[in-house]
């Protein structure tokens, strides 16, 4: 169970990273509010995302089997 929550939660922050990047770049925004919160905000949810994501991943690898070059 432990293992698909760290696939979602590297799902979720990266969904979040795309929107607040998605919507920091937005053409409605007013030309003097430059914010660069949501950028800092954004770049640690992609380190989180990787994080738990190579979690999720590690998770995944058998490491009972062999695995051979030939196979």
């Amino acid at each position: 169970m432990g293992n698909l929550l760290y696939g979602l939660i590297a799902l979720v922050s990266f969904g979040v990273a795309i929107w607040l990047f998605l919507k920091d770049r937005g053409v409605t925004k007013p030309a003097g509010d430059e914010s660069i919160l949501p950028l800092v905000v954004a770049i640690i949810l992609i380190v989180i995302g990787i994080i738990f994501g190579g979690l999720f991943l590690a998770g995944r690898v058998n490491k009972t089997e062999d695995i051979h070059i030939t196979e």
